[in-house]
Formats: C-alpha cells, sequence, structure tokens
C-alpha cells in the first residue's frame, strides 16, 4: 500500500521525513487559501529533495500548474478543485507527470461524472468535502466507495490516524483498486509540520500489522 503525506513545506521536517518515513509520494500544497501554502520562495530549497513530489492544485490554470511543474520539479499534479475534463485532457498532453483528480465526497458519489476523466488520469482520490478543499480532519462515509465500478486505482484521504488502520486494511480487501493512503492534518504539530513519530508507527502498522 502506498503512502502520500501532504502538506509538507519545512526543509528541515522533510529532510526527517525523507530519512525516517520515506513515503512513496510527498504533497506541496499551492492553493494561497491553505494554511500550508507553498510559495514560490521555497523552490530552491525543496525541488531537489530525493522523493516524488506531488503539486495540488485547487482550479489553477494550465500555465501555472505547468510553471509550478517545472519550478519544483513535481512527479504528479494532484486537482483538488471543480477542474473539468478538457483541462486534465490538455495537461495529459504538455505533461509527463501522473495526473491524479481529486473527487471530494459529501453524501454521495456520481461515479459518470468521473468516467470522463478515466482516459487521462493515473489514479482518483477521494477525500472529505470541504469548502477549503482538504485538511479537515474529517471523515466521510467509506461505504460510499464500495459500488467503486472502475479498474482506475485511487487514493483514500479524510481524517486518516492511527486509529483508521484496521478499517483502511478491511476495505482494501473489499476494494484491490484501493492503492494507498493520503495523510495530513492527523499527524500535525502545526500546519506544515509533521508529527515524524507518529508517521513511522502509521507506516509500521498499515504494513506489517495483521488484522484479524
Amino acid at each position: 500500500m502506498e503512502i502520500k503525506v501532504c502538506g509538507m513545506r519545512d526543509s528541515d521536517n522533510i529532510q526527517s521525513l525523507i530519512s525516517e518515513v520515506n513515503p512513496d509520494w510527498m504533497g506541496m500544497i499551492f492553493y494561497p487559501k491553505s494554511p500550508r501554502y507553498v510559495s514560490d520562495e521555497y523552490a530552491e530549497e525543496l525541488k531537489d529533495f530525493p522523493i516524488k513530489k506531488v503539486g495540488v492544485f485547487v482550479n489553477e490554470s494550465l500555465d501555472e500548474i505547468l510553471r509550478k511543474v517545472q519550478l519544483f520539479d513535481l512527479s504528479a499534479i494532484q486537482l483538488h478543485g471543480n477542474e473539468g475534463i478538457e483541462l486534465v485532457k490538455n495537461l495529459s498532453k504538455k505533461s509527463t507527470c501522473e495526473l491524479w483528480k481529486v473527487v471530494s465526497v459529501a453524501s454521495e458519489i456520481n461515479w459518470e461524472d468521473l468516467e470522463g476523466f478515466l482516459p487521462y488520469v493515473s489514479k482518483f482520490l477521494f477525500d472529505t468535502a470541504s469548502p477549503k478543499h482538504g485538511g479537515t480532519g474529517r471523515k466521510f462515509d467509506w461505504e460510499l466507495l464500495k459500488t467503486y465500478p472502475f479498474n482506475k486505482e485511487f487514493l483514500l484521504s479524510g481524517g486518516l490516524d492511527e486509529e483508521s488502520i484496521a478499517e483502511i486494511k478491511a476495505l482494501q480487501k473489499e476494494i484491490p483498486q484501493l492503492e494507498g493512503v493520503d495523510l495530513n492534518s492527523k499527524f500535525e504539530d502545526a500546519p506544515g509540520l509533521k508529527n515524524i513519530e507518529k508517521l513511522k508507527e502509521f507506516k509500521h502498522r498499515l504494513l506489517f500489522e495483521e488484522v484479524n
């Protein structure tokens, strides 16, 4: 199971994350209204860290997304707003990055709305719906995922913490397309500053703990 740690910004914290946790992905948020916002000033110190970097965007323009890809040496683009299929299609032509489309879940999921993205995205990411576009610390109803109709892999996000591990493993047994998890606010000491010990413990238990 893959692990993405999102909302990273502090270079010392990132160094500890890589050396002690070594997640599959590290997310940086390029949404100016986020308390974890990463501005261009961080590029010089963050772009060369040896980890696959995901840029998180909310209703951003094509040109700006591509500029950030180059500036921060991104491996994946996560679209966390109301981006349409046309933007995703154009990004797939102009970038070699993986494309991840976030589905913000409230009380239901309309699978037909996602079908048009299938030819262009690498995976979906399901998160709890919020006007702030993430970082809620709240789970949505995972029962809604049990009718997931696609072969496309997805990541699970939204309020995940140490208490979620057994549920996550049970869900993956039912839905093998569940490829990984996205960790953020429940593992923070402050916005943009992660608790490395908590992350280490979570990873160890997720990958190695037996669940009955």
